[in-house]
């Protein structure tokens, strides 16, 4: 949505305030984006049984939640709690292979 359009603010606090707002949600958009895709390649891998490129796909799925919780765009309880679903996950699928 335009923040021009339907702008029902009237101050120009308010206004800015609005334009704040969607540049701060543009940005979180692409995080969580290239969040939530790393983790479903990880469990795509995790489905296929592929051992080597599922570990180092849970690495960067790490990383990616560890920069979106450092950044504030989740909350760091919420970044772990997905990281141990995802080691849950990947150490189910692959404990009596390695």
């Amino acid at each position: 949505m335009q923040a021009g359009r339907w702008n029902l603010a009237h101050t120009k606090s308010a206004k800015k305030s609005i334009r704040i707002i969607g540049e701060r949600r543009r940005r979180n958009r692409s995080i969580n984006s290239a969040v939530k895709t790393s983790i479903i390649k990880v469990e795509e891998l995790i489905l296929d049984k592929e051992l080597e490129p599922a570990r180092e796909a849970v690495k960067q799925a790490t990383i990616a939640l560890d920069r979106a919780a450092q950044k504030g765009i989740i909350h760091s309880n919420n970044a772990a709690r997905r990281k141990s679903r995802l080691m849950k996950k990947f150490n189910a699928a692959f404990s009596s292979e390695s």
